[in-house]
């Protein structure tokens, strides 16, 4: 593909156009421009008539430039320039953003999120929600150091307690009795800890 550059005042837009500019998208073009340049070329026909590219023109224009890189076609039938016109207006509309790496990207920007076509403070919200639901996600199945020795010490008056039932020591109802005894009593020492966290999708609880 061979891209010359020509004066803007030299093309042509159609009488037609399949894609309605908004000024949010031109001003969003004008960011993209002033930020990377002009990234793509605009197609026109023999005719000078442009095919793709009437947003990036307009916004050239506004911002007083005087040429743009173009790319004509010159043996295109009628029905194949409108049928360009759709499908450049259309296909780009079918791609769906990639989410996990998106939000990759985002966190490796580090706060630096002026991006054309979004807006900085709600970017700036994705990564903060993005890093908390991290953060709890790397919570599930954790415990500090005073619940972990209260299961183990409880784990093993349960040992203890099926050790005397085998050697005759007490009945499997008296073992019972105390095991229930010390759970109605509220005793740090005999009480069982159980752990459990909150999804943050779905706010279901999850037993540990």
């Amino acid at each position: 593909m061979d891209i010359i550059e020509m004066k803007l005042s030299e093309l042509v837009k159609p009488e037609r156009n399949v894609r309605i500019h908004t000024e949010q998208q031109l001003k969003e073009f004008e960011r993209s421009v002033r930020m990377f340049g002009q990234i793509r070329p605009i197609v026109i026909d023999e005719n000078n008539v442009i095919l793709a590219g009437n947003g990036l023109y307009d916004t050239l224009v506004a911002m007083g430039k005087k040429t743009a890189d173009v790319y004509r076609y010159d043996n295109l039938t009628e029905n194949q320039k409108k049928k360009l016109m759709i499908a450049d207006n259309k296909i780009f509309s079918l791609g769906i953003e990639n989410l996990e790496t998106l939000n990759c990207f985002l966190e490796e920007l580090q706060g630096d999120l002026d991006i054309p076509g979004f807006d900085e403070e709600i970017l700036k919200q994705m990564v903060s929600e993005a890093e908390d639901i991290t953060d709890k996600l790397s919570e599930y199945g954790t415990l500090d150091d005073e619940e972990i020795q209260s299961i183990k010490e409880n784990a093993e008056r349960k040992e203890q307690q099926i050790q005397r039932i085998e050697a005759g020591q007490e009945s499997a109802q008296q073992a019972e009795e105390t095991l229930q005894q010390g759970s109605e009593g509220g005793s740090e020492e005999t009480t069982e800890v159980r752990k459990f966290v909150t999804c943050p999708n779905c706010g279901e609880k999850i037993w540990l």
